[in-house]
């Protein structure tokens, strides 16, 4: 071994030793980078439109996206459009089975390559690390995944979201019958990682996936279905819970209409333990902070019953979602494949592609109906027919952004991009004939199509005054993403303009401001709020000297380029 080559040994294992020394779970992994990766330390990822893909319906519907090109590419670029926007991310990457079904570096990897799992999880943790800055503080990641990984990523989403932020590990039965000429045991379900971006901040929707369930909540108010559940944590009646938890053990005092709660005595107010019927000592279900905070949140009920005052929970159907699904709807075959099938015709376009109704439930139980939905693994496009599906049964104004590689992986029918996924998303949008000759309605809604593309720099840590230029010329598309104004309007050698329903937007891109002041009274005569972007060497140079009532300045290209330096430090 040379000593060119033991100085990289000894660097690598240098970085694993820190890592796993700041990293508490003590994963770690050859951080094998792939071309991708590297790639933007001398290109910068952009995105441009493919107009003849897109499909404008109304401009009150709303504006989803299909981005094609390599996903790492995509989320690079949705940093800068889309930071912090997003509601929910669903994804089902490739399952690392060993059957050669992804690619690292542009190569297969098969059960036979020693590093098999280090490239996944590389391949994962450059990913999950740019969709997390994705994320509101609100939002959900979901991630399905079968055995063959679930104990490595399960770990990884640990590192990367924080334990404190898993929700939970759901079984989805996704395949009853299990799968043929399995040995030992007949795999027939998957797994769905849930995790919060900041769990404090982030709630599920109250939505209900199983209708039977709702049979058990008969009693309703203004907000919906609920039934009640006695708030004494009970024991078998034996011994009192006293002592174990004194802490739960506190009077509450209960108005004599009995709609009011307080943890201090007051006038009219009577004193209530945590005693059952036969007398016996229990504590409370909860803290008494978390009492009154439910006190606050209309959720406990009071009852005289025998003389006593029994308290009770309002208990939601959305707080009863078990971990372990397995409605029918949920099999991959008949309502994944047969659906895909039902539209494009042929069933053999796409391997296992997702149940449509599991991404529904999915989409309805972790967003509300003005969500951001994104997928990264977007393949089909299960996870954008689920939201255009939901959106029409509860009249929902979800949005959302499928990134997929085009990828020539089935039998030659053409790319993952161009030959499946949008042509079913446009099939579903405009309506089509399934494969018994019925016609099946659209659903309307708004589609733009882009792919990712390259621009050349020197170096991302110093980038030169040319490439400045460059990028700011180049930028406009991926700016109108950032302030959804997606229909472009005119371009010249000196600025561009894009506009939505409700505002403008303005790019001038030039170092030279001799035509500046020719686009703002432009801009002042069109009389609509509108963002100004103005190519400047350092940050908010024009700000003061062009904002107005209806104009408001932001610069290029810096705040770009610190978002890709951030991202390359990632």
């Amino acid at each position: 071994m040379n000593d060119e080559n033991l100085k990289k040994k000894l660097s690598t294992l240098e970085n694993q030793i820190k890592e796993l020394k700041k990293n508490n779970l003590g994963l770690v992994f050859e951080d094998k980078k792939e071309d991708v990766v590297e790639k933007i330390n001398t290109e910068l990822p952009f995105l441009e439109e493919d107009q003849k893909k897109r499909i404008k319906l109304n401009k009150k519907y709303p504006d989803n996206l299909i981005i094609e090109g390599d996903n790492f590419l995509s989320l690079s670029a949705l940093n800068y459009s889309h930071k912090k926007k997003i509601d929910l991310i669903y994804i089902d990457p490739p399952f690392n089975t060993g059957a050669r079904d992804w690619k690292y570096n542009n190569d297969y990897v098969d059960s036979e390559d020693s590093y098999r799992h280090s490239k996944w999880l590389s391949f994962m943790s450059h990913r999950l690390k740019l969709a997390k800055e994705l994320l509101k503080d609100t939002g959900f990641i979901s991630c399905s995944i079968d055995h063959f990984e679930l104990f490595t990523l399960g770990v990884l989403m640990d590192k990367i979201f924080g334990e404190q932020n898993r929700i939970g590990i759901v079984t989805v039965v996704h395949k009853p019958e299990g799968r043929q000429f399995a040995n030992f045991l007949s795999p027939s379900n998957e797994f769905l990682l849930v995790y919060a971006k900041k769990k404090q901040a982030a709630s599920f929707s109250e939505v209900v996936l199983d209708e039977e369930k709702l049979k058990e909540f008969d009693l309703k108010d203004n907000t919906g279905n609920y039934k009640l559940k006695n708030f004494i944590r009970l024991s078998d009646g034996k011994y009192s819970l006293r002592k174990n938890k004194p802490e739960g053990f506190y009077p509450i005092y209960v108005s004599e209409d009995l709609t009011k709660f307080s943890l201090i005595k007051k006038n009219g107010y009577e004193k209530t333990l945590p005693i059952t019927e036969k007398g016996v000592e229990r504590v409370w279900k909860t803290f008494g902070d978390t009492f009154l905070e439910k006190v606050k949140n209309n959720l406990i009920v009071a009852k005289r019953e025998n003389g006593n005052i029994v308290l009770y929970e309002k208990l939601r159907p959305s707080q009863v979602f078990v971990t372990h699904w397995t409605k029918k709807e949920y099999h991959g075959f008949h309502y994944g494949t047969k659906i895909l099938e039902n539209i494009l015709g042929d069933a053999k376009l796409f391997d296992f592609p997702k149940s449509l109704y599991l991404v529904i439930d999915i989409v309805k139980l972790m967003t509300k109906k003005d969500a951001v939905v994104l997928d990264f693994f977007a393949g089909s496009g299960t996870t954008g027919h689920a939201v255009l599906e939901l959106n029409k049964a509860d009249k929902g104004n979800r949005k959302f952004i499928l990134c997929t590689n085009n990828e020539n992986n089935n039998d030659g029918k053409g790319g993952i991009a161009e030959a499946i996924c949008y042509p079913r998303i446009k099939s579903v949008i405009n309506g089509y004939k399934n494969i018994a000759g019925k016609k099946i309605d659209g659903i309307p809604s708004n589609l733009f199509y882009f792919k990712t593309k390259m621009i050349n720099i020197d170096k991302i840590q110093k980038i030169s005054d040319d490439d400045k230029i460059h990028i700011s010329h180049e930028a406009g598309e991926i700016i109108a993403l950032r302030e959804n104004t997606l229909n472009h309007v005119e371009k010249n050698k000196w600025w561009q303009i894009f506009e939505s329903e409700n505002k403008n937007l303005a790019i001038y891109f030039k170092e030279d401001k001799e035509k500046l002041p020719e686009l703002i009274r432009k801009l002042e005569k069109i009389n609509k709020q509108t963002v100004l972007y103005i190519f400047s060497w350092g940050k908010n140079e024009y700000k003061n000297e062009y904002s107005s009532e209806i104009i408001t300045v932001e610069d290029i290209p810096e705040p770009i380029i610190e978002i890709y330096k951030e991202l390359n430090r990632l």
